[in-house]
């Protein structure tokens, strides 16, 4: 799509948005559940994308894509109408006599820019807070993932009418051409290095955004932590989505006493989930293309591997990979790994730990487990990161009921739920003055007898 014909394209939402017809919100109601419907009815083809784009199963593409995004929507079937009230405030008494509330209001015309790791959940869950919200929207997936754009394109094109919602599909140029036109909101997901010029294109327009990047995010095991379980828990969120996962643990800080019984833990539930070859196991994903790919094999110290490293170019797979001995001037701790690579680093001393991630950039998640109540304390009151959980890795997403996103690094401003609601709106703070009393202290002249002293009672 040319620069000429997204700007048309934009210019035709403004209209509709200028009308009102997206205000009302049994029309944002019957949006969402044509969306379910569609959803559903297209679940196969979706599966179908995804296999192509990232070789996952039928089953990991409902559990954390297809499925999640009903969850997401069923859930804002049933919440918006309560979403979209006004909120009553209390109203200080030097406003006597009024009523004071706050009005959620749509941004108006919004871009949501999505990834390609997982393209599905991450385009049509914000859609759906989006429009939940009552904006228009353009969708811009990745052209990383073409099977998977494909066919949420299908949908939005089904469901929607393009002055309300539509689908632009391309690469840079036609990135660069939507981030030049000025928008009401825009919502990105991806990484850092991108998150920064959107947000730098956006500044250019005052336009507010939201950025869920990602980040470094450690994963500790301490002494105390049931080495068994870790294991399992850990294994299922580093390696889900063949490790392309923006809150996967990206390394494991161990403290030493535990890290040989915790290695051994970690080789024996790869061996149990992926089996002895997982390159032929046809429910574990690959690389999203060959650029990735190589990057990920140059992370890999192939004399600090202790389990893993088989890898296959020609179908951009990379086995469940474990490096043990990592130290932070190690390749795989320069970056964001993003792939099926574990570093294994140990440690002594668990508050000097703590304090040294304090210097580190702010994770989009993080990960601790432990026995050690005191230990689960300092970590989530001293630590700051998007989110995380005590005892397992990923869940904290799986909820419409907390928001989601990261701090300073990692992101800014948060979704699901309630807070995509939020996210997508901006709440008016209105007063309403009655009119059959008005009170005179405020205005001039300024008496220094009575209204001084009605004054310092009413702001007291």
């Amino acid at each position: 799509m040319t620069e000429n014909e997204i700007k048309s394209l934009l210019d035709s939402q403004r209209t509709f948005y200028k009308s009102g017809a997206t205000l009302p919100v049994d029309f944002r109601m019957r949006q969402l559940k044509k969306l379910y419907a569609a959803v559903r009815k297209y679940e196969n083809e979706i599966n179908s994308a995804l296999k192509t784009d990232l070789g996952k199963s039928a089953y990991e593409s409902f559990m954390c894509e297809s499925g999640f995004v009903l969850t997401e929507i069923s859930y804002l079937i049933r919440h918006t109408r309560e979403f979209a009230r006004r909120r009553t405030v209390h109203t200080p008494l030097a406003q006597f006599c009024s009523h004071s509330f706050k009005q959620p209001i749509p941004y108006g015309n919004t871009l949501i820019m999505s990834p390609w790791n997982y393209p599905f959940l991450l385009t049509i869950e914000p859609l759906a807070d989006a429009i939940a919200a009552g904006n228009t929207a353009i969708v811009k997936p990745s052209a990383y993932s073409p099977a998977t754009s494909a066919i949420v394109e299908k949908i939005v094109g089904e469901c929607f009418s393009p002055e309300y919602v539509a689908v632009v599909t391309g690469g840079r140029e036609e990135n660069s051409a939507l981030l030049g036109q000025k928008f009401d909101f825009i919502f990105f997901t991806g990484s850092q290095a991108v998150g920064k010029e959107v947000l730098r294109r956006a500044a250019e327009h005052l336009t507010p955004a939201v950025l869920e990047l990602g980040g470094k995010s450690p994963c500790i095991v301490d002494a105390s932590a049931n080495i068994k379980l870790a294991a399992r828990r850990i294994v299922f969120g580093k390696y889900l989505n063949c490790g392309q996962t923006c809150v996967a643990p990206d390394y494991i800080l161990c403290e030493r006493s535990v890290k040989d019984r915790f290695v051994a833990a970690i080789k024996a539930e790869i061996l149990r989930q992926f089996g002895e070859r997982p390159l032929e196991n046809e429910n574990y994903g690959k690389i999203i293309n060959r650029k990735h790919f190589d990057r990920l094999c140059g992370l890999i110290a192939d004399e600090k591997v202790v389990n893993g490293g088989e890898r296959d170019a020609e179908t951009c797979r990379i086995a469940p990979t474990v490096m043990d001995n990592v130290t932070e001037s190690d390749a795989v701790m320069g970056e964001e790994i993003f792939g099926p690579i574990m570093p294994i680093i140990a440690f002594e001393n668990f508050d000097r730990m703590v304090d040294d991630l304090k210097d580190k950039d702010k994770p989009l998640a993080l990960y601790i487990f432990t026995s050690n109540k005191k230990h689960a304390r300092r970590v989530t009151e001293e630590l700051s990161y998007g989110g995380g959980c005590i005892n397992d890795v990923i869940i904290h997403l799986a909820t419409s009921e907390m928001g989601f996103g990261g701090v300073g690094e990692s992101g800014m401003g948060s979704y699901h739920g309630k807070d995509g609601f939020d996210a997508f709106s901006h709440y008016k703070s209105i007063v309403d003055k009655k009119t059959w009393i008005d009170l005179p202290m405020r205005y001039q002249p300024y008496s220094k007898k009575l209204g001084e002293k009605l004054l310092h009672l009413f702001l007291k």
